[in-house]
């Protein structure tokens, strides 16, 4: 399989706070746009895994800041499935300049399967070509 392409995000002014850097919380956000992209580009975009019963709700996010961003830079975020337990699922994301040499920040979200009523599903059993790509990711 090809190799999955970063996502870019150019910053909007919006984004930005008092100190005319991106407001902390605007990362997590990225996160999100970074993960259903990834999705999208191996097949699985996010409204169609909706469809099928299933929801990936976010259990947890964490993010280390290294470098302010700002308004009109473009960031490149790479994004990565690092662990996959059949449920639950962790994944990793860097984000770097537009050329990939400053390091901004990086983080980890944490996600799981439940389906229409909030109920954990067993991907395994309900989605096996989901189950498959996760476990082919780690």
């Amino acid at each position: 399989m090809e190799a999955l392409k970063p996502y870019y995000h150019t910053v909007q002014y919006y984004e930005t706070d008092a100190m005319a850097v991106v407001h902390h919380s605007n990362y997590i956000r990225w996160f999100e746009e970074a993960r259903l992209d990834y999705l999208e580009q191996s097949g699985y975009p996010y409204d169609g895994i909706e469809q099928r019963g299933l929801m990936i709700p976010v259990l947890s996010a964490s993010c280390e800041y290294r470098q302010a961003v700002r308004f009109g830079q473009t960031v490149k975020i790479e994004t990565e499935i690092v662990a996959f337990k059949g449920l639950k699922f962790k994944i990793a994301y860097e984000i770097y300049d537009q050329e990939g040499k400053t390091l901004h920040a990086r983080g980890t979200t944490e996600h799981c399967f439940l389906n229409k009523d909030f109920k954990p599903v067993s991907i395994k059993r309900e989605a096996p070509d989901l189950f498959e790509f996760f476990s082919k990711k780690n």
